[in-house]
This record gives structure tokens, C-alpha cells and sequence, in this order.
């Protein structure tokens, strides 16, 4: 079986953390980071708030993105091992994409050496979270909220707990 699991939210919110630690704990996992498929700087468009557009999907080079996505599903083994993950290749055997980052713009990963600016956080970024927030809502998609009040610990193993009942009830 094959599965496909969205790790989303707020930028700086965690999700590369929490990423990290699922592919420690779950066998035969690859990812997937939206950041490696950002367009280069120079063709971000700015906005009528006078940001760097990163939070939209013209930012991100989606037909790459997706190419990647559909080479693992043809064939995660393949995918995995070119990747440096070490997964046999019993049919069997549950293979899991974790595909993390949608359309939300991670400064750490752009190498910025400056500060954001002013009023970059609530006139832009939350807004565009809220967006693709309402968009995931209305879509087909089941979401799990997890509430950043908690440790880690504590939504790591909310999630984990949540990708092992799902595989137990599919299986």
C-alpha cells in the first residue's frame, strides 16, 4: 500500500521538525520539502502589500513538484533507495510519502541574512495561512488540527498515533 500524508501549516510552525521525526519512526518513508521547489527570488513577483509573493503557487515550479511526487508513486523502492533510503522492496510492504510545506514560505530555507520586515507576519504571512487554510477546509481533504500550545512530544504523538490508526484501518 501506498500513502501519501501532508504535513501543512503556519510558517515556522514546526512542520519540518515534526517531518523529521515521522521519518525516523515510520519504515519505508521518503518526503517530499515544497520549500526544494521554490521558483529563485528573482522571479517572485511582489505584491499590492509590497512582500515577496512566496505564499502563492505561481512561487513554487508546481510541475516539478508534482513530477517528483508521480515518480514516487510509480515507483517508491526506486524513489526511496534514490533518495539514500534503505527500503526493501516486498510488495507488501507499506510505503509513505510525506509531502511537507504546502504553499507556505519558510525563511530559513531561502538563506536570508536580513530580518523580515515590518508587519510581514500579520499582513501577510497569516493571511495567506488563513487562506490556504479555508481552501483545505472546503476541499475533499481530511485535515487534523494539532494545537501549538502542546509540547513536541505531545503532537508528535498525536500524529503518529493518528498515521498508525489510519494504516491499521486501511490495511
Amino acid at each position: 500500500m501506498k500513502y501519501i500524508i501532508g504535513i501543512g501549516g503556519v510558517t515556522n510552525g514546526g512542520k519540518t521538525t515534526l517531518t523529521r521525526r515521522l521519518l525516523k519512526s515510520l519504515p519505508a518513508s521518503c518526503v517530499v520539502h515544497q520549500d526544494d521547489f521554490y521558483k529563485p527570488q528573482d522571479q517572485i513577483e511582489v505584491g499590492e502589500d509590497g512582500f515577496k509573493q512566496w505564499d502563492v503557487i505561481t512561487a513554487i515550479d508546481m510541475d516539478s513538484m508534482v513530477n517528483t511526487v508521480k515518480a514516487w508513486l510509480e515507483n517508491p523502492v526506486k524513489f526511496a533507495r534514490s533518495h539514500g533510503v534503505n527500503v526493501s522492496s516486498n510488495p507488501g510492504e507499506t510505503q509513505i510519502l510525506i509531502v511537507e510545506g504546502f504553499l507556505l514560505y519558510n525563511n530559513n530555507s531561502r538563506n536570508y541574512t536580513i530580518p523580515d520586515p515590518p508587519g510581514l507576519f500579520e499582513g501577510h504571512v497569516w493571511p495567506m495561512y488563513l487562506k490556504h487554510k479555508k481552501e483545505m477546509e472546503d476541499s475533499s481533504v481530511e485535515v487534523v488540527y494539532l494545537d501549538g500550545l502542546k509540547s513536541k512530544d505531545e503532537l508528535f504523538n498525536q500524529v503518529y498515533e493518528e498515521i498508525q490508526n489510519k494504516l491499521l484501518n486501511c490495511s
